[in-house]
């Protein structure tokens, strides 16, 4: 079987679901379900916590008992269940309870696909992870592009069954030839089973860690009010969805070449280089409010997430057991993906209501902090090389 296909069609199928659920579904409850914004804010603010929970606890604590593959499915599964819930909830108290169930399988799948993706590289299965990744974010902008179309002609009804459809079409991939290794049930050796703060004894885990927490909470802002900022700025309205999918597109691009141009470079020199562009994207938002260079600034979206997300990656499979990477990556989910980002989304509103470009370059005090310990890193890298070659 050919399993770079079998892993860009997994992350395909779960992106394509993703650029449906991340950029509509508080739209869609607002809209089908009759609830507030401020009621649709505090679900999905909950939505958030529990799925940190989820990535955090719940993925590392069944990913020892079950198989890779064991866990995708039934975590699509519940992912269905859930959707299904929503379709008789109608009060807040109903829509609440559907979300929380929601976040409990839907956002795990994420870690758990990296997660995978690690085990296939490790085992040599898997040849460029970047390349594969590229499709995830390809089918982001597919689906967000496709949508577009059915919510014009058919209303905000049509996201529901779009994104239960999508959840069966990965549920039905997944299903089909997936590489004998992820069916393999966790080795229970006692001697290597260990806590999650075990993690933090591999050698600098803790402050890569913190890098990418860093890397990623900066971009709290622009995902909560890019979209705002850019009619604030007078961005023709026609134009907004694609202004927005450059980032992901300037993301595509980047994995998809990773694996061949970034082979050589250090975790610590890409971690730097992420930290550089994310600061250059933020200054270059505050500094010029206009279509134009916030167009520019959106391609840099290729270092300051695609190349810090491939960095931890890198990192992960280089140090981190087969056993210990579901621990990590549910860590990286909580912490990085989910409550750092809505912590610093707080941040971000209050000063965009006192000047809309200041909660961009607000980012500046994770980026440039993350900057100077992913040149200290490296340094500790490059003492490593000399007294290895010494």
């Amino acid at each position: 079987m050919n399993t770079q296909r079998w892993m860009s069609s997994q992350f395909f199928s779960f992106f394509m679901t993703w650029g449906i659920f991340l950029p509509y579904w508080t739209g869609w409850m607002i809209h089908t379900k009759g609830i507030t914004v401020s009621q649709a804010s505090l679900i999905m603010s909950l939505g958030l916590g529990a799925r940190g929970l989820s990535t955090m606890a719940a993925f590392p604590y069944f990913s020892e008992k079950f198989s890779s593959k064991t866990l995708l499915h039934a975590m699509a599964i519940g992912t269905i269940i859930s959707l299904l819930s929503y379709i008789p909830a109608t009060s807040f108290t109903g829509l609440l309870l559907a979300t929380l169930l929601l976040h409990f399988f839907y956002p795990a799948l994420m870690p758990a696909l990296d997660s995978a993706a690690g085990t296939l590289v490790q085992n040599k299965q898997l040849r460029d992870y970047g390349k594969s990744r590229s499709f995830g974010s390809i089918g982001f902008v597919v689906a967000g592009m496709t949508l577009t179309l059915f919510t014009g002609a058919m209303g905000d009804e049509v996201i529901l069954w779009a994104l239960l459809l999508g959840t069966l079409i990965f549920l039905f991939l997944g299903f089909m030839h997936s590489p004998v290794v992820l069916s393999e049930n966790p080795k229970m050796d006692q001697n290597k089973k260990h806590g999650m703060m075990s993690l933090f004894r591999i050698k600098h885990f803790g402050l890569v860690l913190v890098i990418v927490i860093l890397l990623q909470a900066a971009h709290a802002s622009y995902y909560s009010y890019g979209y705002i900022f850019l009619q604030e700025i007078h961005a023709p309205k026609y134009l907004i969805g694609l202004i927005l999918n450059i980032a992901v597109i300037a993301e595509i691009i980047f994995f998809s070449v990773a694996d061949k141009r970034f082979q050589r470079f250090s975790v610590g020199s890409l971690l730097a280089l992420a930290a550089l562009g994310s600061t250059i994207r933020w200054l270059l938002v505050f500094s010029f409010p206009n279509v134009i260079v916030f167009c520019i600034a959106q391609t840099l979206h290729a270092c300051s997430f695609a190349m810090g997300h491939y960095a931890f990656m890198k990192y992960l499979i280089k140090n981190i057991s087969p056993a210990q990477i579901p621990k990590a990556q549910g860590m990286y989910s909580a912490l990085a993906l989910s409550w750092s980002t809505a912590i610093f989304t707080i941040l971000g509103g209050y000063l965009y209501e006192i000047e809309p470009r200041y909660a961009f370059i607000g980012m500046i005090v994770c980026t440039i902090p993350s900057m100077v310990l992913a040149l200290g890193y490296r340094k500790l890298e490059l003492r490593k090389e000399v007294l290895i070659s010494i």
